[in-house]
């Protein structure tokens, strides 16, 4: 059975919602006033679309569909997850949360991306206060994996239950607030930040883009995979955080900070800073901004992901739910997947050590489909690469829907012989091949050796059936 989701608001928070539905397989139906709404949104999902799977080395979720209706009834009329993203304005919030929970389904998931209000504040009123609780992301919604999910003491345990449950399966991580609080947790931070940036700015010491600088060259690359408190902990050294805190604890009561003293937001003060802003900014258009941020998020995630650290270590965790069994098929496909944009070279070409790597995934999924698994592994044996010949047939670049086919053409004791293609998901065109032969070894002798019996007999009826088609 399909998930479906309701969008109410589609601007940048909206339409990042739903891409992310979308993308990871729910029907998703919008709901907005602005006649532009289907175009903006269409264009968050054309990025979102380029970029999300990036991510993944398992194939997405077929992809749902966007639809947009004319009413908040007809958005919400079914709908498991109702995310309401309209103007921060709480009277707004209260007419539209009448409005849904009119028509919506009583077990539905209500929530709001409300980046200040507290639940409590938006449950006012409402027919069914424990249904709404607060769902708060971060942008681009459709990468970041980080939700707030606030409750209030009138909140639903079980609708906060599969609030959470559902997120995760988004790829998400949903951040459980443990009590109300105004901005909730991280734009908290933010917002101090932000203020201490406006005096910076208003003073003469910094502009926009030195203080931009200080966070992206600094300690942005650190908080991006250890947060605050660990970062501190390692900067005490070996004596870890309690030595941080002796240290630099009085530096508390030093002047370093403006605090909640707030320059007035004089004309003069928006000027000077949205000229900086767009001088830095170099005349570039949102849309290429915004894709030039996802290229680097993609980079920066998959660097994660490969550690295994932070925002990776859930991607990684996710990709693993999203594989599946190969399908019986011959011959084999043992991958499907996006090019990801940290895989290209100068040229803009998919780097020649990528295929290789991309050839070497489709191996080892054909070992994990033969029972040459992580559990065989762990229990002594693998196959090792003895020789591969790969040929470079089109032009591969970032972005392309690409799939490998695997066809086993000799599987014989300890030897086992595999012919990859790598295709233009766009038109089959094959784009690479790949002759790989391997040996099965004993990883506590490290020498050659038979395999198991059960994986022995999958791989030589491979070999028979993928022999028997050519």
């Amino acid at each position: 059975m399909t998930n479906s989701a309701a969008i109410i608001g589609g601007g940048v928070i909206g339409g990042g919602w739903a891409a992310r539905f979308a993308l990871m397989g729910w029907q998703v139906r919008v709901y907005d006033p602005d006649p532009e709404a289907e175009r903006k949104i269409t264009e968050v999902m054309e990025n979102a679309t380029r970029v999300l799977p990036m991510l993944y080395e398992a194939p997405m979720p077929e992809r749902g569909t966007v639809r947009f209706v004319g009413s908040v009834a007809e958005a919400v009329e079914s709908a498991d997850w109702v995310q309401e993203s309209v103007p921060e304005r709480l009277d707004i919030k209260h007419r539209m949360f009448a409005e849904i929970q009119a028509a919506c389904p009583q077990d539905a998931v209500v929530a709001s991306s409300t980046s200040g209000f507290k639940p409590s504040q938006l449950q006012d009123g409402a027919a069914r206060p424990g249904q709404i609780l607060v769902a708060h992301p971060f942008n681009p919604v459709y990468l970041l994996p980080l939700v707030e999910l606030v409750p209030s003491a009138a909140s639903d345990p079980a609708i906060l239950a599969r609030g959470k449950e559902t997120l995760t399966a988004l790829g998400m991580y949903p951040l459980h607030v443990r009590a109300e609080i105004d901005a909730h947790i991280a734009d908290r931070f933010l917002e101090a930040v932000w203020r201490e940036a406006l005096w910076l700015v208003k003073d003469g010491i910094a502009t926009t883009e030195e203080i931009d600088n200080a966070i992206r060259y600094g300690f942005g690359l650190r908080w991006a995979q250890m947060g605050l408190f660990e970062t501190y902990r390692v900067a005490g050294g070996e004596a870890g955080m309690r030595h941080f805190m002796a240290q630099f604890g009085p530096c508390l009561k030093w002047p370093w900070t403006r605090l909640m003293d707030v320059p007035e937001f004089t004309d003069e003060l928006v000027d000077l800073i949205a000229d900086q802003s767009d001088a830095q900014s170099g005349g570039r258009s949102i849309r290429a901004l915004e894709q030039l941020r996802d290229n680097n998020l993609v980079a920066i995630l998959r660097a994660l992901k490969q550690q295994d650290a932070a925002a990776g270590a859930l991607i990684k965790a996710h990709d693993g739910r999203l594989r599946g069994p190969l399908r019986a098929e011959v011959p084999l496909v043992t991958v499907r997947r996006k090019v990801p944009v940290d895989w290209t070279d100068m040229n803009g070409h998919m780097n020649e050590g990528r295929y290789g790597q991309l050839f070497s995934d489709a191996s080892e999924e054909l070992m994990a489909h033969v029972g040459a698994d992580q559990a065989y592994i762990a229990a002594g044996y693998s196959y090792f690469t003895a020789e591969t010949s790969v040929k470079y047939l089109n032009e591969t670049h970032a972005g392309q829907d690409i799939y490998v086919t695997t066809r086993v053409t000799l599987g014989q004791g300890k030897k086992l012989r595999l012919w990859h293609e790598m295709c233009r998901a766009a038109d089959d065109t094959v784009l690479a091949t790949c002759d790989q032969f391997l040996l099965h070894v004993s990883l506590e002798t490290r020498r050659s050796c038979l395999p198991l019996p059960e994986v022995l007999s999958a791989v030589e009826a491979l070999a028979a059936q993928h022999g028997e088609s050519t």
